[in-house]
């Protein structure tokens, strides 16, 4: 009998497992990979995300992973191009874009390190229930016998398409169709100046450095190109750079594509609620959103923290655990609400407002502003404050804070 049972070991499950692990309960940790092993992903972590790592005292493995920090956050729409860094969270002042591989084998050592047990290469087939209520999981592994396992709650951390949520059927809400598709691959020899991203008449492009001195460069467009997109994926993703962005994708062809092209229009945006009788979900299964932002690792080590927190509180009788899961699930839409909702409407890569064009403009020249302008996107800043009506004039208008 395990205390947790957590499906999926990537950037939700393993936090949620190695935090669960290091408050002492018992913790069976599963997955259908095996680690190291890529997966699709923007990779990219913002400073909270960071600064959790930091807390967890995985950040100084991140960083001997040959991944660079990233101290230059480059943010273009049209001909206006703003450049700067987003206010620290706490004394973390750097983000990293790591490659899978690397990231999610720190993560899963992390958490057998703090006494969870793991079991690769691990298929959950079945939910065990009695009374309505979740109670365990069967499943099988590779080239192994059915087994049956018992828990007082088992986790979803398995993503987008979780064998959890497909199972219990929460609720779902503010849900939006898909509103624009990308494809990616990995270069060398291009130059890197940090993140960069850029929009043009519903096209995007953005550039990470990671590990081993490549970068990846997405190349985004809204989702009615799709299927044009897809009938020659090598030369749309170029002509896509070179209309979004000339400089970058001048740079992205004097270097070479070390790897294949990786790409999805399968990307749903919606929230589920995260919790039920005896299951919780976590990460992508629990909420989703456009990836265009980079959000979703920080978003999960966030959610990991939050519901760790919740379950502590609920076994240790500190109050019921229906209660602490409510509370979870209010913190994380507290949180990701905002962040949500700018994604969803910066997704279509729509031209800019009249007013958007005038804020841009304002912030080309002064650089404290456009720091927190950044600190928006990264999670530092609170979008309502920023956005705020008085604040937007008063930038418009440059006058200094009051």
């Amino acid at each position: 009998m395990y205390d947790a049972i957590v499906i999926g070991a990537r950037c939700a499950g393993s936090p949620t497992a190695m935090l669960l692990s290091r408050k002492g309960y018992r913790v069976l940790l599963v997955d259908k990979a095996t680690f190291p092993s890529d997966i699709m992903s923007t990779h990219y972590i913002h400073q909270p995300g960071v600064a959790q790592l930091k807390r967890w005292g995985l950040l100084n493995k991140v960083r001997a992973s040959n991944c660079p920090p990233i101290l230059q956050f480059t943010f273009g729409v049209g001909d206006c191009v703003l450049t700067g860094l987003a206010p620290p969270a706490g004394d973390v002042t750097e983000g990293y874009c790591p490659r899978r591989t690397v990231l999610d084998k720190i993560l899963v050592d992390a958490a057998v390190e703090a006494g969870a047990e793991l079991r690769e290469g691990f298929l959950v087939q079945e939910l065990l229930g009695d009374r309505d209520r979740v109670t365990g999981i069967r499943g099988r592994p590779k080239g192994g016998m059915p087994v049956t396992e018992q828990a007082r709650i088992v986790i979803g951390a398995d993503g987008l398409h979780s064998f959890l949520a497909r199972s219990v059927q929460p609720p779902t809400y503010r849900e939006r169709p898909t509103i624009q598709f990308g494809y990616y691959s990995y270069w060398s020899g291009v130059p890197l100046g940090g993140v960069e991203i850029y929009v043009r008449d519903y096209r995007a492009a953005l550039i990470f450095p990671t590990n081993d001195g490549l970068a990846c460069v997405v190349a985004a467009r809204a989702i009615a190109g799709f299927h044009e997109f897809r009938s020659d994926i090598e030369g749309n993703y170029l002509k896509t750079l070179a209309l979004a962005a000339p400089g970058l994708a001048e740079r992205v062809r004097s270097g070479k594509r070390e790897e294949r092209f990786v790409g999805t229009a399968d990307l749903p945006n919606f929230f589920r609620k995260p919790y039920g009788p005896g299951w919780a979900l976590v990460g992508d299964a629990g909420y989703h959103k456009d990836p265009s932002g980079g959000y979703g690792i920080t978003d999960a080590f966030r959610d990991a923290e939050l519901l760790a927190g919740a379950i502590d509180e609920g076994f240790s009788g500190h109050r019921s655990l229906d209660q602490a899961l409510a509370e979870y699930e209010q913190q994380r839409n507290n949180v990701a609400m905002p962040i949500y909702e700018m994604t969803c409407q910066a997704a279509t890569f729509a031209p800019p407002s009249l007013e958007e064009m005038q804020l841009f403009t304002a912030l080309r020249g002064n650089q404290a502003e456009t720091n927190r302008f950044l600190g928006t996107l990264a999670g530092t800043v609170p979008i309502s404050e920023f956005f705020a009506p008085e604040n937007i004039q008063r930038i418009i208008d440059g006058r200094k804070p009051e």
